[in-house]
């Protein structure tokens, strides 16, 4: 049976962090199961683009701090690597992203490398589901004797939440990221590219930064709910079902998470996970703001319902009052969609893989709301259905 560790943590005090991170540890074998002195550790964080800490957006720099305290301890070289999303100048931003997180200020007052995977090499590997179909992995993936997940509690206004499973994605360096979601737009289909990624590496152990999580429309435009949460687990797939049901949903609400479970990538089922650390049963988070593309599986099962809220679903749209003209939303477009004029979207084009959404840092990409319509049919529904 899968084992996930839930820690209840208020706060980002380094000293706090280490103790309750290590007392997680302890619960799944301790830190001698994991790593030895000498090796080389790669904690694979989740910098999603020019992003400060206090935004929620991505893993706090001083999460990322305690974890190396804690691997330096052990005797360890510690790496801090990722790639982040989109592009700004024909160029991912990521060497400003380890910046303006902080990452680079706590590898230079604690020691640790930064790995910018856009600049690191990468390693060639098949994928899984499709073997014709070549990967090119970020090379310190391969180069590391110890790979750590770090990802973010977050909601995701496409995929509706990314956490463990979805973090892989920055290990594809640079612009190829689009060519994957101009392949698979849809959540689920893209699922089918996390899970290949999880295949052609090797993640040893995922510790989730939930001490303050992004609710709504994120996994950039969202906003900050203080979760108090640390979870620790071997299994991706376990610790993300823990995740979601803290949420109020089940793994079939999350499409890339749906594909996980098909594909055998970690357990899924809730009554196969042992819980330990601060709660015995999974615990809610009230009051959680979900994204409002978010359509539970018992909805997306009634056809006729399903169609009405499609039609009147929200939709991207630039909000020039907002906007700075930094056109990443032009060049991260994998179809091309955006006049870099006018920040008009053309419909027809447009893949509604919401990266416009995702990767502009100015929160200038609006998503339009359900129409009048689409809430009264989803009204009718859920009051039939009680």
């Amino acid at each position: 049976m899968a084992k996930v560790v839930i820690k209840e943590c208020k706060s980002y005090d380094v000293n706090h962090l280490i103790s309750k991170i290590n007392s997680g540890i302890e619960l799944i074998g301790g830190w001698n199961k994991f790593v030895r002195p000498g090796n080389k550790v790669l904690l694979k964080v989740n910098m999603i683009g020019p992003k400060s800490s206090d935004s929620a957006a991505i893993t706090h720099c001083e999460f990322v701090r305690a974890l190396v305290r804690i691997l330096k301890e052990q005797g360890c070289t510690v790496w801090i690597g990722d790639s982040s999303g989109g592009a700004i100048g024909g160029m991912a931003p990521t060497a400003r992203s380890f910046k303006v997180a902080g990452y680079e200020k706590v590898a230079q007052e604690e020691g640790a490398i930064i790995k910018n995977f856009d600049t690191e090499g990468v390693v060639e590997v098949r994928a899984e589901s499709n073997p014709e179909e070549k990967m090119f992995l970020a090379k310190p993936l391969f180069d590391a004797d110890v790979v750590i997940n770090v990802p973010k509690f977050k909601t995701h206004s496409s995929a509706i939440y990314t956490g463990a499973v979805k973090n892989v994605f920055g290990c594809i360096p640079g612009l190829r990221k689009a060519k994957y979601h101009k392949m698979a737009p849809n959540p689920g289909d893209f699922g089918q590219v996390i899970v290949d990624i999880h295949r052609g590496a090797k993640f040893h152990l995922h510790i989730m930064d939930g001490v303050t999580a992004m609710q709504g429309e994120g996994p950039t435009a969202g906003y900050v709910y203080q979760a108090n949460k640390i979870l620790i687990s071997e299994d991706p797939l376990a610790l993300d079902t823990v995740a979601v049901d803290m949420l109020g949903m089940k793994i079939a609400d999350v499409p890339i998470l749906a594909t996980a479970q098909e594909r055998n990538l970690g357990e899924s089922s809730l009554e196969n996970i042992i819980l330990e650390g601060d709660y015995k049963s999974v615990p809610r988070l009230e009051k959680f703001k979900l994204p409002k593309r978010f359509r539970s599986s018992k909805t997306r099962n009634h056809k006729v319902l399903v169609k009405i809220i499609d039609f009147f679903k929200a939709r991207p749209q630039v909000n020039r009052k907002k906007c700075k003209n930094c056109n990443v939303c032009v060049e991260s477009c994998p179809v091309e969609a955006i006049n870099i004029e006018t920040k008009a979207i053309d419909y027809e084009k447009c893949i509604e893989c919401m990266c416009c959404h995702e990767l502009c840092m100015h929160k200038a990409v609006d998503l339009k709301n359900e129409r009048i319509l689409a809430r009264v049919a989803t009204f009718f529904y859920n009051l039939v259905q009680k």
